[in-house]
C-alpha cells in the first residue's frame, strides 16, 4: 500500500514536470542589429557583457554566470558589491569588443547580452548556437526598453518597472527645476569622450540628458552618436559647460592647461567637469543627470543634497550605499 502511494506520487511529479515544460514561456524580441531572438524565460544562465549594473538592480545574481572584464575593471558598483560579497563574483568573459568565446562556451549560457558595436562577435556566437542579444540604447526611451527587456528575460518585469519609476522621480525633479527657462537663457553644454575633440552628437542618451537638464547641445545638430571635430568648431560653439566622459584618459587639468581651449567660456569660468565612471545604460543615468544639472544650473539646485539623495537611490535600487560604492571609484 505504501509502495502504491509513493509510486503514484512519483508519477504525479513526472506529469507535473511535463506540464510545466510544455508551458515554458518563450520571449521573442528584435535586437539592435534587427535580429529576431527567441529564448525561454525566465533565463537561468546569462552572460551579461554590457549591462552588468542591472544585475544588482534587478536582483538576478543567481541567474548570471558570467560578466565582461569591464565589470571588474571599470564598474565601482560591481566591484563594491562583490568585494562585500565575494560569493557573488562572476567568471570573466573578456571585454565587450573582444569576447573570450571559449570562456563563454564553457559557461553554457542560455543567452549572451552584449552591445551591437561589434557585430562579428554576435555572428561568431550565433554560429556556435549561443543565443545572443545585441543592444545599444540611442535614447532614454530605448534605455527604458532595454531595462524592461531585462525584466522580461529574468522574470522580473515588476522590478524593472520599479527601477524606471525611481529614475523618473529624479528626472521629474530636474525637469521641474529647469522648466520655464527661456531658450535664449539656456546654457550650452557639450560632452567630450575618449579624445577631447570627440563630442557626443544628436543621437544617443547623452544628447537626451543634455536636453532634459535644460541645456543646449551645440553638437546636437550632427546626426551621429559621436563625431571628431576640430578645436576651432568647439571654440565657435563656445559652450558654457564642458562634461568629460568618466572613462576618458585625461582630466579637467588637461583642458585648463591647453592653450587652444583658453578662449572657451567653460574654460575661462572653470566650468569643466569630469563625470563619474558610471554606465549611462543603467538606472544610474538618473543621478548622473542630476550631477550634470547641478553643474549646469547650480543656482536652481543649491538646496539639493546630491550625496544624500543618491545614497537613498543606491540603497533602494542596488542594496548598497552610495558612500560605500564611492570607496571603489577610479577616476
Amino acid at each position: 500500500m505504501v509502495f502504491g502511494v509513493k509510486h503514484s506520487l512519483l508519477i504525479l511529479l513526472v506529469i507535473l514536470s511535463i506540464v510545466k515544460a510544455s508551458f515554458a514561456l518563450t520571449y521573442t524580441l528584435t535586437d539592435k542589429l534587427g535580429r529576431s531572438v527567441s529564448v525561454e524565460i525566465p533565463v537561468k544562465r546569462a552572460v551579461v557583457v554590457i549591462t552588468y549594473e542591472l544585475i544588482p538592480a534587478l536582483r538576478v545574481w543567481d541567474q548570471v554566470v558570467g560578466v565582461s572584464m569591464w565589470a571588474e575593471k571599470s564598474c565601482d558598483l560591481y566591484r563594491a558589491i562583490v568585494s562585500e560579497n565575494p560569493s557573488l563574483r562572476k567568471p570573466l568573459v573578456g571585454a565587450g569588443s573582444n569576447l573570450n568565446i571559449e570562456a563563454i562556451l564553457k559557461l553554457a549560457p542560455d543567452i549572451v547580452i552584449t552591445w551591437s558595436y561589434n557585430p562579428e562577435n554576435v555572428r561568431f556566437l550565433e554560429k556556435r548556437e549561443i543565443k545572443t542579444i545585441a543592444i545599444y540604447p540611442d535614447s532614454l526611451t530605448e534605455l527604458y526598453q532595454v531595462i524592461r527587456m531585462h525584466g522580461r528575460l529574468f522574470g522580473k518585469p515588476n522590478r524593472a518597472q520599479e527601477l524606471i519609476r525611481e529614475m523618473e522621480g529624479i528626472f521629474d525633479l530636474i525637469e521641474k527645476r529647469v522648466s520655464g527657462i527661456p531658450d535664449k537663457m539656456k546654457r550650452k553644454a557639450i560632452h567630450i569622450g575618449g579624445k577631447p575633440n570627440r563630442v557626443s552628437c544628436g543621437i544617443g542618451v547623452t544628447d537626451d540628458i543634455i536636453n532634459l537638464i535644460g541645456g543646449i547641445n551645440p553638437a546636437g545638430k550632427i546626426k551621429k552618436r559621436y563625431a571628431d571635430v576640430p578645436i576651432e568648431m568647439i571654440v565657435k560653439w563656445n559652450p558654457d559647460v564642458i562634461f568629460i566622459w568618466g572613462s576618458a584618459g585625461y582630466d579637467t587639468s588637461w583642458i585648463y592647461k591647453n592653450s587652444q581651449w583658453r578662449f572657451i567660456d567653460a574654460v575661462k569660468n572653470r566650468k569643466v567637469f569630469k563625470l563619474p565612471r558610471w554606465s549611462t545604460w543603467s538606472p544610474r543615468l538618473a543621478p548622473i543627470s542630476l550631477y550634470m544639472a547641478k553643474r549646469l544650473y547650480p543656482e536652481r539646485f543649491k538646496d539639493i543634497e546630491f550625496e544624500s539623495l543618491t545614497n537613498r537611490f543606491y540603497k533602494k535600487l542596488f542594496g548598497i550605499s552610495y558612500h560605500k560604492v564611492k570607496e571603489y571609484e577610479r577616476f
